[in-house]
């Protein structure tokens, strides 16, 4: 299709956007490179680890490079959608989200390659609710926008990909790195990795919710299908955190699995309660509220 104008040599960049504001902490916070983290104090911590905290590792890992795998593969068919509706900030910002996801896949195999020597057969802990998850609900919802690029197409897109797999699983499993290893002074090099991960991450989840946000300021009645949505994947998430539990007893480095839902629950009723707002408020204030969020570091 012929292009009639520029958004540069025409209106030019919104630079108060909010997500121009999100580009710009992205190029700033971002550009970290996986083969500068030094693992070799991570691989000497692997060999002191009893059997069933390196199966742990394993398994917690066989999630995460899967899942890494999976969004940088899915993400296309939502830029896609956001550059034909001409949201060029959007889009700008959607670069760094995709080059992030790249680089998540990246360290997660470097990370089982030259630390922790893992089995390639990991997609054995790929759970019936992770399958459900990964292997059909996240691609199939993602891959629907190529036909379908309407708000309730997107809401459910957003939805599945930021809300629940980045939201509820990506946080909690990074809750749970940190608090198996961190908390025990082990694997330095890979908890750096995570704690930049996380960063990364809470600017994609920043901008599932800005997108939700502005879909419902323009039509209140997405929120059914943001609700509907979500009770469909919610139990397939709470089920992966309860399968990775179930398999050990008792649970390698003293995790509890009461915990983990309480911390996933959390972060889930924090995003909800920000889309419950857009519901009556309108576009502008989705702009203004979101930049106030940017500024502080508040997803």
């Amino acid at each position: 299709m012929a292009r009639t104008d520029y958004v540069t040599t025409t209106r030019a960049l919104d630079r108060g956007h909010p997500m121009l504001r999100l580009y710009e902490k992205a190029k700033r916070l971002g550009i970290w490179n996986p083969s500068d983290i030094d693992l070799s104090q991570d691989r000497r911590d692997w060999e002191t680890l009893a059997e069933p905290e390196k199966d742990l590792i394993w398994r917690l890992c066989a999630l995460f490079q899967a899942g890494e795998e999976a969004v940088t593969l899915d993400i296309l068919p939502l830029i896609q959608v956001i550059a034909a509706e001409g949201r060029l900030e959007e889009e700008m910002f959607l670069t760094t989200f995709l080059y992030e996801e790249a680089k998540h896949t990246d360290f997660f195999m470097r990370f089982l390659d030259e630390a922790v020597g893992a089995p390639r057969d990991l997609a054995r802990y790929h759970s019936d609710s992770y399958r459900a998850l990964f292997y059909h609900a996240l691609p199939e919802t993602m891959q629907a926008l190529s036909a379908d690029a309407s708000a309730a197409a997107q809401a459910r897109a957003a939805t599945t990909y930021n809300m629940v797999v980045e939201g509820v699983l990506a946080e909690t499993g990074y809750h749970a790195f940190l608090s198996a290893l961190e908390r025990n002074h082990l694997m330095p090099g890979f908890c750096r990795g995570i704690a930049l991960l996380k960063r990364d991450e809470s600017r994609h989840i920043a901008y599932g919710i800005y997108l939700l946000s502005r879909l419902l300021a323009a039509q209140p009645e997405l929120w059914t299908v943001i609700e509907v949505r979500m009770n469909e994947l919610l139990p397939y998430a709470m089920g992966v955190i309860g399968d990775a539990f179930s398999a050990y007893d008792p649970v390698p480095f003293g995790l509890t699995y009461s915990d983990f839902v309480e911390y996933a629950s959390d972060q889930f009723q924090k995003r909800m309660d920000r889309l419950e707002k857009a519901r009556t408020v309108s576009l502008a204030e989705v702009d203004h509220l979101t930049r106030q969020s940017v500024e502080a570091d508040d997803y």
